[in-house]
């Protein structure tokens, strides 16, 4: 009889082990399930931190390209009539003009930009120039000022006194598309009564401008 009641005792000893062993590998489980939501969240917090990086990345590379657009060089093809004021001396010229953008200073008197160019007349008269310039816009309408002293060679054309000359320019221009311009342009060139003679030239130009 007491054996017997051993047997029993130590069976049910067996089954409360094997139920406190299966409640305490459930508690175990959920406490990983937790663990790993936990993780979840974190990794999803991670994620989101990052999209938002990406995110602020790519405003800031967009602000870089619209300030990278905003500054450009331009090429301005232009022909005209050489001293037009002159019936003996007027010709023809063509000319090239490098406007860069990227280089430019603040003054009172606006944003003030290198400019740089060559122009030949049929008379093989050169004048090659660098100065600056500024710009002004009213809507689609640009009016461009510069000064450009640069060399002379007269060829067959015109003495104008002196190699060093002086060029005094104004353009009105229209915008046709974003970098894209259609003008017309005055200039007077003269050295300043540097030479002994010093009778100057007015030219009026029709202009092409590329920016890019």
């Amino acid at each position: 009889m007491k054996f017997k009641f051993l047997i029993y005792k130590i069976i049910f000893c067996f089954f409360l082990n094997s139920l406190c062993f299966a409640e305490t590998k459930s508690l175990y489980g959920k406490k990983l399930f937790s663990k790993d939501k936990s993780g979840k969240s974190i990794s999803d917090k991670n994620s989101s931190k990052s999209l938002y990086g990406k995110k602020l990345f790519a405003k800031k590379k967009d602000r870089n390209t619209d300030e990278a657009q905003e500054k450009f060089n331009g090429i301005n093809f232009y022909t005209g009539m050489f001293d037009f004021s002159d019936d003996g001396k007027r010709s023809v010229l063509y000319g090239v003009e490098h406007q860069n953008e990227n280089l430019y200073r603040d003054t009172i008197f606006g944003r003030i930009t290198p400019v740089s160019g060559a122009m030949i007349t049929q008379d093989t008269a050169t004048y090659i120039y660098t100065g600056v310039e500024t710009n002004y816009s009213i809507g689609k309408l640009n009016i461009t000022p510069s000064f450009t002293p640069g060399l002379y060679n007269k060829g067959d054309g015109k003495d104008l006194g002196h190699p060093l000359e002086f060029k005094s320019e104004v353009q009105m221009s229209i915008d046709l598309s974003e970098g894209t311009n259609l003008g017309m342009s005055y200039n007077h060139v003269s050295n300043a009564s540097l030479g002994d003679k010093n009778p100057g030239a007015n030219s009026y130009m029709f202009n092409f401008l590329k920016k890019f």
